[in-house]
């Protein structure tokens, strides 16, 4: 009995692996627009992830700097409090510095093996 349930379950588990099949006949490959189905590039989309982590990365930027500020100014002389505001500064420059320079790096490579020139 449960050889046979274990088959079913194989069976189950293949159709239900083949329907998009059936449901990719629906739409001839020539009618992708038609369809509503999106027609970018990966090229194209790996920009616009890179472009959101840009933006993501910038306001972390602009909150890191604004939070270690407000522990700068809170610190009322306390060493240990400055010290902590000036690491996180510097935390938040070096993380800022590196996630535009990943960026720039990607567009220089992509300008450098497409062959074609992209302006910054």
């Amino acid at each position: 009995m449960e050889k046979k349930q274990k088959i079913a379950g194989y069976l189950v588990t293949a159709l239900l692996a083949l329907a998009p099949l059936v449901a990719y006949g629906q739409w001839s490959i020539g009618n992708v627009a038609g369809a509503g189905l999106p027609t970018g590039t990966i090229y194209g989309i790996i920009g616009a992830i890179m472009r959101w982590i840009l933006i993501i990365l910038g306001f972390v930027g602009v909150i890191g700097f604004a939070i270690s500020g407000i522990l700068y100014l809170t610190a009322a002389g306390d060493e240990e409090q400055i010290k902590k505001a000036k690491s996180a500064m510097s935390y938040s420059i070096i993380g800022a510095i590196v996630g535009i320079s990943g960026y720039v790096i990607l567009q220089a490579a992509t300008a450098m093996l497409g062959g074609f020139s992209v302006t910054f």
